[in-house]
């Protein structure tokens, strides 16, 4: 995707406040890129399921405005469901017909003639790798073949802009590694992807750009390597050691060079730190103060790391 693609999408001051004072979304500010694979990442409750249904359609804004795909999503619903394609976390699927007519029927609700239908069915059928299921009841397919005839169902009319809520939960990591090669192959050839998930690896992956969002606003926004670098450390030491922890996180913080934050997690010292050498640096402080390190181990900063310095808690609580 290139840095100056034009808008698909963009949200002016998006807000949505439910019965009760629950305001879900606050005054929202959102420019996703034509072609780009956005990412949205967010605990429960953050407001991520109530932006996705506004610009879907399905969830009416308490003010603000939204254009998808160059239509406004408040005055024109109808005409924005022409230019989405979504793709929920429950499973849609006609189980009455089988795995090609839930898309022949699909593009004919579009206003597909019946030779464009068919010609799109067998296409897109290949493109989810399910060309060898055609004929076969919509029960009859595992979790993974379901979820990529969605995917196929919701760009059989070549929408814009397509939204993927959670595409992965619940797969196992075959079928996951199956869709992202879709997908994957889908942003190759133009799509624009909206994606929410629970798997930050996921969002690393096969996002160009990553929201966090938390308590109805977004918190962050970059690639997933800027919002890394975000963290003003390149290392992450953990540390097992006899003694108060408290006071040795405070100490090390205090006399270890490139040091930049330290805290106790889970029984151990967390210390953020940029620059080489540290290891011993922290061992000679450590017993400087007189606490006997146990173990070290070390880690990069990853967007999981991000998202719990971000909003305090771990995406799946």
């Amino acid at each position: 995707m290139p840095p100056d693609a034009p808008a698909i999408i963009t949200t002016d001051k998006l807000n949505k406040i439910y019965p009760g004072d629950i305001h879900a979304v606050i005054d929202l500010d959102m420019e996703i890129r034509s072609g780009e694979i956005y990412g949205f990442l967010g605990p429960n409750g953050a407001g991520k399921s109530t932006t996705i249904g506004m610009l879907t359609t399905r969830v009416i804004p308490t003010s603000g405005s939204a254009i998808v795909g160059g239509v406004d999503i408040v005055r024109h619903p109808a005409l924005a469901k022409q230019v989405i394609g979504v793709v929920p976390q429950t499973n849609t699927l006609d189980r009455a017909m089988t795995v090609e007519e839930n898309l022949f029927f699909h593009g004919r609700y579009f206003g597909m003639s019946s030779k464009e239908a068919r010609h799109s069915t067998e296409e897109l059928l290949t493109t989810v790798r399910l060309a060898d299921r055609a004929k076969a009841p919509v029960l009859a397919l595992s979790g993974g073949m379901a979820q990529r005839l969605m995917v196929a169902r919701a760009i059989m009319h070549k929408p814009q802009i397509l939204f993927l809520d959670e595409p992965t939960a619940g797969l196992d990591p075959q079928s996951r590694l199956a869709l992202w090669e879709i997908m994957e192959e889908l942003h190759g050839i133009g799509q624009t992807i909206l994606l929410t998930t629970h798997y930050m690896e996921e969002a690393d992956q096969l996002c160009d750009r990553v929201a966090i969002m938390d308590h109805g606003r977004i918190l962050a926004l970059d690639t997933a390597e800027g919002l890394k670098r975000s963290l003003a450390a390149d290392t992450i030491v953990h540390i097992q050691a006899t003694g108060d922890l408290g006071q040795l996180a405070k100490h090390l913080l205090e006399t270890v060079e490139g040091a930049s934050d330290a805290k106790v997690v889970d029984g151990r010292v967390q210390l953020w730190a940029s620059g080489g050498s540290l290891l011993p640096r922290i061992i000679d402080a450590a017993e400087a103060m007189g606490a006997d390190v146990t173990d070290l181990s070390v880690s990069e900063p990853s967007l999981e790391t991000v998202f719990i310095n971000l909003t305090g808690k771990d995406l799946r609580e």
